[in-house]
């Protein structure tokens, strides 16, 4: 009897072990075959500036404020971009998947149009005769889901030629240089793919 009984102690344990490492091995997730992967046609790319005011030595320094635009960035895989990709006269979601986003924490000045702080889509409307930028009230929709009802403007942006194609849709918020150009942040927003290049100018305030 008592054989008995130190045997069932001794097996107790190795029984435990292995309940564990089966449950571990159940838990485990199967190996990935990396030679199977996809790879998604656009990703999420993002522009931001940062503000704040200069420091001085009685002054903590203090958060920066942001003028940001997350958008999906679509490619061009030797496609016809405008014209193609973007039709003439049709609303454009101005990237790829959901809505381009403007989140800006100041009131700002787009092209001459006041655009208080706050989050916004953008959206192009391309034409024969011309861009124009829209800026709408909406945010959080996929980039399809226009609602005109809801636009706040529609703002003229110059356009130009690229000597070099762009293969990947860009947004960018580029700072004017202080030194050269004095006063409140300002500067410009581009959109650029394939042979286009579209502006238009910002600035912090009226």
């Amino acid at each position: 009897m008592k054989l008995r009984l130190i045997a069932l102690t001794l097996a107790l344990p190795l029984a435990t072990r292995l309940d564990a490492q089966a449950s571990a091995a159940s838990a485990a997730p199967a190996p990935i075959d990396v030679t199977k992967l996809g790879v998604a046609l656009s990703g999420r790319a993002r522009t931001e500036l940062s503000l704040s005011m200069p420091r001085t030595p009685n002054q903590p320094a203090t958060t920066p404020l942001r003028i940001s635009i997350d958008y999906g960035q679509p490619h061009a895989r030797g496609r016809v971009v405008v014209g193609g990709v973007i039709p003439f006269d049709s609303v454009w979601r101005t990237g790829a998947n959901s809505s381009t986003t403007l989140t800006t924490d100041v009131d700002l000045t787009i092209g001459g149009t006041f655009v208080p702080k706050g989050s916004y889509s953008l959206y192009t409307l391309p034409s024969s005769s011309g861009w124009k930028l829209i800026v709408n009230r909406q945010t959080g929709q996929w980039g399809t889901e226009y609602d005109a009802k809801r636009d706040l403007a529609r703002i003229d942006l110059s356009s130009r030629t690229l000597a070099e194609p762009a293969e990947s849709f860009t947004i960018t918020l580029v700072p004017a240089d202080p030194a050269r150009e004095p006063g409140p942040a300002h500067g410009r927003l581009v959109l650029s793919w394939g042979t286009s290049e579209l502006a238009t100018t910002w600035k912090v305030g009226r």
